[in-house]
C-alpha cells in the first residue's frame, strides 16, 4: 500500500483557537506558589550532573488512540482490531502492538487528553511548547538549556526525521539550544576538514575568529553573532564526534530492529543517547489516515512496534532507562467516527499518549474515555499538563522562571500543572 503522506488542504479545517496562555498567560497566577527550590540556573547546575536525558518518539500525523493505546473492540467505533493483554495486569492495548505490550511494565498510558486542537501545526506546537499560543521553546530546547552542560560533547537537541523541517524551536533560549535536524541516518555534510587544512591551522583560524568576535560581544549583544557562534559550536561538536556516524549497524542489530528507515533511526537514537546526547527526537511519519485508516495503522504500527521495543530493551539492559525519559507523542488523536473513506479524521477531544523511564511511575493508566471513546470520562488533562509532567520527571521545577536576565517567564504554563500521580 502506498503510504499516506498527509492531508489535502480541503481536509485541514483549522481548529477553533484557544486564546489562553499566550505571552500574557505567563504572568497569571493560578494558585501555585512557586516552589522554594533552587532557581533555574542553580537547578541547571544540579541537573547537568545527573546525566538525565529525553527520548521522544513523535508519531506524526496523529496516531489513532483506538488502534493503539485505548482500543474499544466490539463498540460502534471500535474497528476490527482486538485488545490484547500486556505485561501489566488489567492493562490492554491494541493487537497491532504485540512487542510493546510485553514491555508495558516499563511504561504508562495517559488516556484522557483533551487539547481541543484539530490542526496539525497547532497541535504539534501545543505538544512541544506546553502552551496553546505564544512563542515558547520546545521541550527539547528546554532540555538542552537545563540538562546539557557546557561540557556536552553533542548538541543538546537532535531531531532525526525524513523531512526538512526548520522550526525555530529555541524561542528566547538562544540558538545554541535550537534543534539540530538529521535527515535520517545520513551524517551531516562537511564533517571533515578541507584537505588543505590541518588541525593545527584550523585551531589558529578559530582563535583568530574569536579575537575578531570579542570586541563586538563586549559592546553589545548581537543576535546574528550569537546565532553564528551557536551554529559553529554545533558543527565543532559533530566534527569532533564524527565516528558516531561511521560504519553500518551490526547484522545482529539489524536483525533485532529491522532494516527499514525507522528501525535505523532508532538505532541511531540509541547511539546518540549512549554518546551523551541530551534530547533525541525521532519522527515516524505517516499517521494522517483520513482514508483506509485500518490498513495504514496495520502498516505503520507494525513498523513502529518492534524497533521501539528493541530500543526500550537496550536502554533498560544498559542501565540507561532510569535516567532516560521516554515519550511517545502525536499532535492529536483520530475521530471515533469512521468516515466514508474508511478513515478517521483529526481529533483533539479524547486521545492518548505514553511515557516511561526516568521519574515516571511505570505500569500506570491515567484517566479514561467513555465506552465509545468519544469524550474524556475521567481525569481530563491537556498538553500543558503533559509538558509540566515531562520536565518534572527529569527534575526541573516547572513553576520556576526561565534563566533570562530582566525577563520573567515561567518554564511551564501557569494555567496547568503536572500529573502528580504519574511521577515516581
Amino acid at each position: 500500500m502506498r503510504r499516506n503522506r498527509g492531508c489535502s488542504p480541503v481536509e485541514h479545517v483549522l481548529a477553533r483557537r484557544r486564546f489562553l496562555a499566550g505571552a500574557a498567560t505567563a504572568a497569571l497566577a493560578t494558585g501555585h506558589t512557586p516552589r522554594a527550590e533552587a532557581a533555574p540556573l542553580m537547578q541547571a547546575d544540579r541537573l547537568r550532573q545527573s546525566g538525565k536525558r529525553i527520548l521522544q518518539i513523535f508519531l506524526q500525523g496523529g496516531v489513532s488512540q483506538l488502534e493503539s493505546w485505548d482500543p474499544k473492540p466490539g463498540t460502534r467505533y471500535g474497528g476490527p482490531f482486538r485488545a490484547i493483554p500486556t505485561s501489566v495486569p488489567g492493562m490492554h492495548i491494541s493487537e497491532l502492538l504485540p512487542h510493546t505490550a510485553r514491555r508495558m511494565h516499563h511504561l504508562s498510558i495517559v488516556r484522557s487528553i483533551n487539547s481541543k486542537i484539530n490542526d496539525h501545526r497547532q497541535g504539534m506546537l501545543y505538544m512541544e511548547r506546553g502552551r496553546p499560543a505564544g512563542d515558547f521553546p520546545y521541550l527539547g530546547s528546554v532540555a538542552s538549556k537545563y540538562l546539557a552542560g557546557p561540557e556536552a560533547t553533542l548538541p543538546g537537541y537532535i531531531h532525526i526525521t525524513t523531512r526538512g523541517l526548520n522550526d525555530q524551536t529555541a524561542a528566547f533560549l538562544g540558538a545554541q539550544h535550537a534543534e539540530l535536524t538529521l535527515r535520517g541516518v545520513q551524517p551531516p555534510d562537511n564533517l571533515q576538514l578541507p584537505g588543505q587544512l590541518d588541525p593545527e591551522l584550523d585551531a589558529q583560524r578559530e582563535s583568530l575568529r574569536r579575537q575578531f568576535d570579542e570586541p563586538f560581544a563586549r559592546r553589545r549583544s548581537n543576535a546574528e553573532l550569537a546565532n553564528y557562534d551557536a551554529a559553529f559550536k554545533q558543527a565543532e561538536l559533530l566534527m569532533a564526534r564524527k565516528k558516531i556516524f561511521a560504519g553500518e549497524a551490526s547484522p545482529r542489530d539489524l536483525e533485532r530492529y529491522g532494516t527499514h528507515d525507522f528501525a535505523k533511526y532508532c538505532l541511531l537514537a540509541r547511539t546518540l543517547l549512549e554518546n551523551g546526547a541530551t534530547c533525541v527526537k525521532v519522527t515516524h511519519h505517516g499517521y494522517d489516515s483520513h482514508a483506509e485508516n485500518f490498513n495504514f495503522h496495520l502498516e505503520q504500527l507494525e513498523e513502529f512496534d518492534k524497533p521501539f521495543s528493541m530500543l526500550l530493551d537496550d536502554l533498560h539492559d544498559r542501565g540507561m532507562l532510569d535516567s532516560t525519559l521516554v515519550l511517545i507523542c502525536s499532535e492529536f488523536g483520530r475521530t471515533p467516527k469512521i468516515n466514508t473513506k474508511y478513515g478517521r479524521d483529526h481529533w483533539g477531544t479524547a486521545w492518548s499518549t505514553v511515557l516511561g523511564g526516568c521519574g515516571v511511575q511505570p505500569g500506570a493508566i491515567i484517566g479514561a474515555t467513555n465506552a465509545e471513546g468519544t469524550e474524556v470520562a475521567d481525569r481530563e488533562v491537556d498538553s500543558g499538563h503533559l509538558f509540566h509532567t515531562y520536565l518534572r520527571a527529569v527534575g526541573l521545577d516547572t513553576y520556576a522562571e526561565h534563566d533570562l536576565p530582566g525577563r520573567s517567564i515561567p518554564i511551564g504554563d501557569p494555567a496547568a500543572e503536572e500529573i502528580g500521580e504519574l511521577l515516581s
